[in-house]
């Protein structure tokens, strides 16, 4: 039996589409010189302030890593944090007037690169696409394999 080819197999496929598409959104968020996870914080942002707690449980990352992540965009004057007057413990993080600008000029980029990579798929082909790409299990630990 022959081996199959790279292109006849699935995971090999989606792999190098996927380092390809990672690519080419990677440089569309260049335009505004963030980090993926950068653009990620300001998006989860954009629709309005949060707790810090509920930020980290959103973006599902530890607590501590998104302290560092705050601390750039901050830095950079893209989002803010101040205590939450009811709860002095707590912090609430909001997107600045600058962060929202940055994620504007990301998401025209975003958009155009879609454009490019998807333009060849229908609206129903695109959606068909999102679901099946739902389906795919990444995580060994959300997928029981039968085991148990």
């Amino acid at each position: 039996m022959a081996a199959a080819l790279p292109n006849d197999r699935l995971g090999f496929l989606l792999s190098f589409r996927g380092e390809l598409t990672g690519a080419r959104i990677r440089a569309a968020l260049g335009v505004a010189g963030l980090h993926p996870r950068s653009v990620m914080t300001l998006m989860q942002l954009a629709p309005g302030a949060m707790s810090q707690r509920d930020l980290a449980a959103a973006m599902e990352v530890d607590p501590s890593q998104l302290v560092a992540m705050l601390n750039e965009l901050e830095d950079q004057g893209l989002a803010e944090r101040r205590r939450d007057p009811a709860d002095r413990r707590r912090h609430i993080v909001e997107i600045t007037e600058t962060g929202a600008a940055a994620l504007e000029r990301v998401d025209t980029a975003v958009n155009a690169a879609e454009r490019e990579l998807f333009g060849g798929l229908t609206d129903a082909e695109q959606v068909l696409l999102r679901s099946l790409l739902d389906r795919v299990v990444v995580d060994p630990a959300d997928h029981d394999c039968g085991a148990g």
